[in-house]
């Protein structure tokens, strides 16, 4: 197996969170074709677990589709280099006004392979004490509240019809099966 060999690379777009590229590459059989993507700094979501074995979501209209969603909290690394599970605390205390004494890493998933780097960290939080809500400007969102095992079906469902939600929840599920007796 052979990698492609980046020959050019031209930025023709760079906004306040993406930047897209156009690059040309050399493929293994020495063609060469062109090549469009977008550079993300990268992001953290968040499934919080309460001691009666509730989470909470936020739904938030997202304006690509056009559309409200249910999500876990998540948010962007605002800097190269920062550390993926403080944006998990910083974006859970931010979006719920939840904080969480323990993270735990999850997985480490890039979802859109075909045309972005992105890579999200997914964690599954613990021990909660509340915290102070502080919605970004411009941001506008409600938190609700369920039971996991609700959140957990619907995203088996295809409900929750934001990927990163449904990754990390699944991911959360699988992580209480296999190292807890019960949820909570």
């Amino acid at each position: 197996m052979a990698e492609e060999q980046t020959l050019r690379s031209e930025q023709v777009f760079d906004g306040r969170l993406l930047k897209v590229y156009r690059d040309e590459v050399a493929l293994p059989d020495g063609r060469h074709s062109v090549r469009e993507w977008i550079d993300h700094p990268g992001a953290s979501a968040v499934v919080p677990l309460f001691p009666d074995g509730t989470t909470v979501l936020v739904r938030q209209f997202r304006y690509p589709p056009r559309r409200f969603f249910l999500e876990v909290p998540a948010g962007k690394l605002d800097r190269p280099g920062e550390d993926p599970e403080t944006v998990a605390r910083r974006e859970l205390e931010e979006e719920t006004g939840w904080q969480a004494r323990t993270l735990i890493h999850l997985a480490s998933l890039y979802p859109c392979i075909g045309y972005s780097n992105e890579l999200i960290h997914f964690y599954l939080a613990r021990d909660l004490e509340p915290g102070r809500q502080q919605l970004a400007e411009g941001e506008w969102l409600e938190v609700v509240r369920m039971p996991l095992e609700e959140a957990f079906a619907k995203a088996r469902r295809g409900e929750i019809a934001d990927m990163k939600s449904t990754a990390a929840l699944l991911l959360a599920e699988a992580f209480l099966q296999k190292n807890d007796k019960a949820v909570g």
